[in-house]
């Protein structure tokens, strides 16, 4: 024997019937901090912001270099090659 029954239910009414707890406002919560931490990720992620993370010496670097280079250039006028 088989026996079938079926409910016209939404989720909502199918939770509270089974007594289930309501996590819609956890949901609802959870969601907006989602977007909110997506939103400031998207805005690090612009060229400038990530070259300076990714490269915070670079600029520094480069004038380091080319100064040792001009002293370089510099100690080797100084001893009279030319």
């Amino acid at each position: 024997m088989k026996i079938s029954i079926d409910i016209d239910c939404t989720p909502e009414e199918a939770r509270t019937f089974l007594g289930l707890p309501d996590v819609a406002p956890l949901q609802a919560e959870v969601m907006q901090e989602l977007g909110d931490r997506l939103k400031a990720a998207m805005k690090s992620m612009d060229p400038e912001s990530l070259w300076k993370t990714w490269m915070p010496m670079a600029g520094a670097s480069f004038d380091q270099m080319q100064k040792a280079f001009w002293a370089q250039f510099d100690r080797h006028q100084e001893k009279g090659h030319k």
